[in-house]
C-alpha cells in the first residue's frame, strides 16, 4: 500500500498500478480515452492530465498524464489545477473538431463514454467552424456496424482487436488527423471476439448490428443480472428488454470468470428468444389448447408411472422438480451415452484427485498450459481468450526484470518481443489459438490419449508407461513433461470434445503425476464440459437419455416427460423414434422447437433464460444465479412451475424450490448462497431492473389504451419489472447493469463498484463454487491406455468438430449466428482424399445411420480421421464409421 495526496486529501491505495486506476478505485473525477482495466496504458488520448509535483516543496509542478505515472509512496498531484484542467478542456476540443456531433441520433446516445467525458471535461461550445474529414463506413458481418466519422483515435479498438484477442483483420490506417480504423476492405470481422469492439469502443463507432434491428434508448430498457446460457464457462451478462423483445445483450462484469470481455456467442445469439421457433402455447396432438386445459391433461396424461428426462441446458431448479416429480428411480440427466461416462469422469477426478478447478480469469496467470484434446475457441471460447493472456506472461516476466509495470502496455509489448509462455495443444483439428502455440500435435483421440499418458511417465517412471510411440511423440511428451514441471503456475486443460474417456483419465493423471513432481497438494486442471449446466446435472444425476429409453423397455408404457431437451441431438434418429413409441404418453416442456416438441401429445411452453430464473453450475464448479428480464411470453411458464402445476400448494416461489433442491441433495447446500432471496429489499424496496430515465411507463403502451397497465410482479426475485425501486446499495449478484451518476457507459461505470479498477466487486464476485480440492490422497493411476490402432483397421476414426458459431442448439437458431456459421460438411486429410478417390461429397455411414456431406480437404487434419459437424450428428456417434463415395458420384 501506499499514501498518496490528491487536491490536498490523503488516501491509501495499492501500489504496482497507475495514477488514473489508482483515482477511479478511490471513485475520483477524471476523464480518460485510450485506458482500460484489460488493455492498460498507451497514453494516446493525453486526456487523463495532473499536476504533478516532486515533493512537498515543489510549488511548480508539471503536467503529466495519470495513466503514464506509477503509483509511489508520497505521491502528490492535483486532478483539478487550472491548468490541468485547460489542457484536457483543449485536448477534448481538438478531439471533437471532426466529431459529427450526431448524438440524438447515434446509437451509443445515453450510454457513450465519449459524452461522459465530455460534460465532465466542461467541454459545451464548439469553436471550430471549418469543414470536418469524413470517412466511407465499411461492411463488417452481421454484428457491427460502423461509423467511422465518430472516431476521437484512441486506438482502444485495433490495441484489444489485434493485442489482446489475437484478430489480424482490423488495421488503424493514414496519418494525423485523418486514421482510419478498419479492414483493408469490406469483409466480415473474423475473431470469434469483435463484438467486444461494441464496449470497448468509448464512442458510436463500433454498435451492435442486432440491437440497430429492433433498435430502442438505452434508458428505455429493462435489465437484469443473467448467466450465458450458450456454453459452460458461466459468463456474466445483462440482457435488455423492451416490449417482450430481447433487444441485446451486454456484458455484466465479473471478477474471476469473465471480466470486461464475452465471446461472440454469448453476445449476439440471443435471437432465438423472438424467434418465429418459440413456443407460446400448449398443444396438445399439435392443436392450440388454454393454460387450463393443458393443467387438466397434464394431471390424466401423468398419471401412474413416469420416466423425467432433464436437461443440461436447463436450471437445476427445473430439473430437481421434474426429479420430485417423477421419483429419483425415474429421474435421468438427459446426456447421450457418451456424455454421460464423461461428466462421471470428470467429476470423480474434480472431487477426488489433486486437483483445482482455477477461476476463468485465474487462469491468465499460468505460466505454462497443455490443451489435451480440446478446441477451447469452439468448446469454450472464453478459455481462449483468457489463454492468450496467459502466454504473455513470459513475456511480461522480461518486462519486470527491466523495471517496465505490466500496465504499461506499449513498453512491455517491445520488451517482450516474440517471447511467450509455453502452450501446448493436442487436438485432431487445427484450432484458432495454433498461433500462439509453442507445439502444436495433430492426432486422433486415442492418440492422444496415449501422448497424455506418456506426458504421465515422463513426470513419474512410477506410471504405467506407453508402448509403441514415435520418436517425435516420445520427444513431445519429455518437453512437454519437462515445461509443466518448471513453471511455477502450471495449467492443464481438457474436456469433453474428443468425446474420449482415455483423454479426460490422462489428463487427471498428468494433474496427479504433476503435484506428486512440485510437492504441492493441488494443480490446475479445467476440464470443458458442452453445456451451460452440464456439471451441474452430472452432480445431480448421470444417467443417459439411452437409460431412459432402456427403463421405459422394463414397463408397459410408462408415460415420459421431456424437460428443455431435444433427445434427437443425443442419440440416432431411428433409436430415438423405436423408443418414444415405446412411451404411453410424450410430455414435453420447451420454449423453442425441435425434432422433440414435433413429437409431443402434450407441448407445454416454458420461458427462456431471458424470462425464467434458476441456477446453473459453471465448468469451474460455481453455481450462479440468473434471473428474468421479462416475464414469460404468451401462455408459457417458469419450466419448475409446470411438473407440479397440478398441487397448488408444492413450491410457492424459486427460493422454496432451490431451498428444496439444496436440503435434498448434500452436494448443492451451498446454492442458498449464490444470490440474495426473494425477500431481499434495499431500505424496503424492491431493485428496480430499469433505469431511472426508463419511459416504458408513460408511453409503451400508449398506442394501444390510454391507460398503462401496472408492472407485472415478480414473486421469484427481489427485482421489481419497473423503474420503481433502489438503483444503490446493491449486491453485485443482483445488480442488472452497471450505472452511477456521471458515468453513463456501464463498461466505465463499473470501475465505480470495485475494489480497485479492474478488480473484483465490492461485495465479493457473485456465485459460490461447489466444487474444492479433495483432503484424501488420490486412487491409483488409470491405467487404460488405449491401445495402437492398426492402418489396416475398416473405416475411418470420426471426430465431432465442434463450432463456435452454428454448433451450439440455441444460438444456431439466431439470425446474426445463421449468418456466420460454416456450411455443415466433412474434414478429412488430403492424402486420404486422394487415396480413396474422393470427390466434393462423401458418405459416411455406421449402424443404422448414414450422411451425405460436402467434403473439404483439411491438411492439419490427422490422417485417418474423417471431421464431422456439431450439430449435425446425434451424440451416439461410434468410433469408427464407414466412408465412400456418394451414390449419386459413382460413375
Amino acid at each position: 500500500m501506499a499514501t498518496i495526496i490528491l487536491d490536498g486529501q490523503t488516501h491509501t491505495v495499492q501500489t504496482g498500478g497507475n495514477l488514473l486506476q489508482a483515482c477511479l478505485s478511490l471513485g475520483l473525477e477524471l476523464p480518460y480515452f485510450c485506458w482500460h482495466p484489460a488493455l492498460g496504458s498507451v497514453g494516446a488520448c493525453r486526456q487523463c492530465a495532473v499536476r504533478l509535483y516532486k515533493d512537498e516543496n515543489d510549488q511548480q509542478g508539471r503536467l503529466t498524464m495519470a495513466c503514464l505515472t506509477p503509483v509511489t509512496e508520497g505521491l502528490r498531484a492535483d486532478l483539478q489545477a487550472p491548468e490541468a484542467q485547460d489542457f484536457r478542456a483543449g485536448i477534448i476540443e481538438a478531439l471533437m473538431t471532426n466529431h459529427p456531433h450526431d448524438c440524438p441520433v447515434c446509437e451509443e446516445g445515453g450510454e457513450c463514454h465519449l459524452q461522459d467525458m465530455t460534460v465532465m471535461t466542461g467541454h459545451t461550445v464548439r469553436h471550430y467552424r471549418g469543414l470536418k474529414r469524413t470517412h466511407r463506413n465499411q461492411q463488417l458481418g452481421p454484428f457491427i456496424n460502423h461509423e467511422m466519422n465518430r472516431c476521437i483515435a484512441c486506438y482502444r479498438c485495433v490495441r484489444y482487436y489485434g493485442d489482446y484477442a489475437g484478430g489480424e483483420d482490423l488495421g488503424v490506417f493514414s496519418i494525423r488527423n485523418n486514421v482510419y480504423f478498419g479492414r483493408a476492405q469490406d469483409g466480415v470481422l473474423e475473431n470469434e471476439f469483435s463484438g467486444n469492439l461494441v464496449e470497448v469502443c468509448p464512442t458510436g463507432v463500433f454498435t451492435d448490428k442486432t440491437f440497430s434491428a429492433h433498435y430502442a434508448r438505452k434508458w428505455d430498457l429493462r435489465y437484469a443480472p443473467s448467466i450465458c446460457p450458450h456454453c459452460a464457462v458461466g459468463c456474466n451478462i445483462s440482457p435488455g428488454e423492451r416490449l417482450g423483445r430481447l433487444r441485446r445483450v451486454i456484458n455484466r462484469y465479473h471478477g474471476a470468470v469473465n471480466g470486461y470481455f464475452l465471446c461472440d456467442r454469448g453476445r449476439f445469439g440471443y435471437g432465438y428468444v423472438n424467434g418465429g421457433q418459440r413456443i407460446m402455447h400448449a398443444e396438445l396432438h399439435g392443436e392450440p389448447v388454454s393454460p387450463h386445459a393443458a393443467v387438466a391433461q397434464l394431471a390424466r396424461m401423468a398419471n401412474g408411472r413416469v420416466i423425467g428426462i432433464g436437461s443440461p441446458r436447463a436450471s437445476l431448479e427445473a430439473n430437481f422438480v421434474l426429479r420430485e416429480r417423477v421419483g429419483s428411480a425415474n429421474f435421468y440427466a438427459g446426456f447421450s451415452r457418451i456424455e454421460a461416462g464423461l461428466a462421471a469422469a470428470i467429476v470423480d477426478i474434480l472431487r477426488d484427485w489433486p486437483v483445482r478447478v482455477p477461476a476463468v480469469r485465474e487462469m491468465e496467470r499460468a505460466d505454462a498450459v497443455l490443451i489435451l484434446g480440446e478446441d477451447v475457441t469452439n468448446t469454450a471460447p472464453r478459455l481462449a481468450l483468457t489463454l492468450r493472456q496467459a502466454v504473455r506472461n513470459r513475456g511480461l516476466a522480461i518486462a519486470a526484470a527491466l523495471k517496465i509495470p505490466a500496465w504499461l502496455d506499449s513498453a512491455a509489448r517491445h520488451a517482450a518481443q516474440a517471447e511467450k509462455s509455453p502452450l501446448f495443444i493436442a487436438s485432431p483439428a487445427p484450432t484458432r489459438l495454433d498461433d500462439v502455440a509453442s507445439a502444436t500435435h495433430r492426432a486422433t483421440p486415442e492418440a492422444i490419449a496415449r501422448l497424455g499418458f506418456a506426458i504421465v511417465h515422463a513426470l513419474d517412471a512410477a506410471a504405467p508407461a506407453v508402448s509403441g510411440l514415435s520418436e517425435t511423440e516420445t520427444r513431445l511428451a519429455a518437453t512437454i513433461a519437462a515445461a509443466l514441471a518448471a513453471a511455477e503456475r502450471p495449467l492443464l486443460i481438457s474436456g469433453m470434445g474428443c468425446a474420449n474417456l482415455a483423454v479426460v483419465r490422462a489428463a487427471g493423471n498428468i494433474a496427479r503425476a504433476l503435484a506428486a513432481k512440485r510437492d504441492v497438494p493441488t494443480v490446475d486442471l479445467c476440464y470443458a464440459v458442452p453445456e451451460c449446466n452440464t456439471l451441474g446435472l452430472a452432480l445431480m444425476d448421470g444417467r443417459s437419455v439411452e437409460d431412459a429409453f432402456a427403463a421405459a423397455r422394463e414397463n408397459d408404457a410408462p408415460s415420459l416427460i421431456v424437460l428443455e431437451n431435444d433427445v434427437y441431438r443425443r442419440a440416432p434418429a431411428a433409436t430415438v423414434d423405436a423408443a418414444l413409441a415405446r412411451f404411453r404418453q410424450r410430455i414435453v416442456i420447451d420454449h423453442s422447437r425441435n425434432a422433440t416438441t414435433a413429437r409431443a401429445d402434450l407441448l407445454l411452453p416454458s420461458g427462456s433464460f431471458a424470462e425464467t430464473e434458476g441456477t446453473f453450475v459453471s465448468l469451474e464448479g460455481r453455481a450462479q444465479r440468473f434471473f428474468s428480464v421479462m416475464p414469460p411470453l404468451g401462455a408459457a411458464r417458469d419450466a419448475w412451475r409446470w411438473p407440479f402445476a397440478t398441487q397448488r400448494d408444492t413450491w410457492q416461489n424459486l427460493d422454496a424450490v432451490t431451498a428444496a433442491c439444496a436440503a435434498a441433495l448434500p452436494v448443492f447446500a451451498r446454492i442458498v448462497e449464490a444470490a440474495p432471496g426473494t425477500g431481499f429489499r434495499v431500505q424496503g424496496d424492491k431493485i428496480a431492473r430499469a433505469p431511472a430515465r426508463y419511459s416504458g411507463r408513460t408511453a409503451m403502451h400508449a398506442d394501444q389504451r390510454l391507460h398503462e397497465p401496472k408492472p407485472p410482479d415478480d414473486p421469484d426475485s427481489a427485482l421489481s419489472y419497473s423503474m420503481e425501486g433502489a438503483d444503490t446499495g446493491i449486491p453485485p449478484a443482483l445488480r442488472p447493469v452497471a450505472w452511477a451518476p456521471r458515468w453513463n457507459s456501464h463498461q466505465q461505470a463499473t470501475t465505480q463498484f470495485q475494489d480497485e479498477a479492474g478488480g473484483t466487486l465490492r461485495g465479493g464476485d457473485p456465485g459460490v463454487r461447489l466444487i474444492e480440492p479433495a483432503d484424501t490422497p488420490a486412487p491409483c493411476w488409470f491405467e487404460d491406455i488405449p491401445p495402437l490402432l492398426s492402418p489396416d483397421e475398416p473405416g475411418f476414426r470420426a471426430v465431432i468438430l465442434h463450432r463456435i458459431f452454428g454448433g451450439e442448439e440455441l444460438s444456431a437458431l439466431a439470425p446474426p449466428i445463421i449468418e456466420r456459421a460454416p456450411a455443415a460438411c466433412a474434414l478429412m486429410h488430403p492424402d486420404d482424399i486422394a487415396r480413396l478417390g474422393l470427390g466434393d461429397g462423401v458418405t459416411v455411414a455406421w449402424e443404422r445411420c448414414r450422411l451425405d456431406l460436402p467434403l473439404r480437404p483439411e491438411p492439419g487434419l490427422a490422417q485417418g480421421v474423417i471431421g464431422l459437424p456439431e450439430g449435425g450428428v446425434p451424440g451416439g456417434l461410434p468410433e469408427r464409421v464407414d466412408v465412400w463415395v456418394p451414390q449419386e458420384e459413382q460413375p
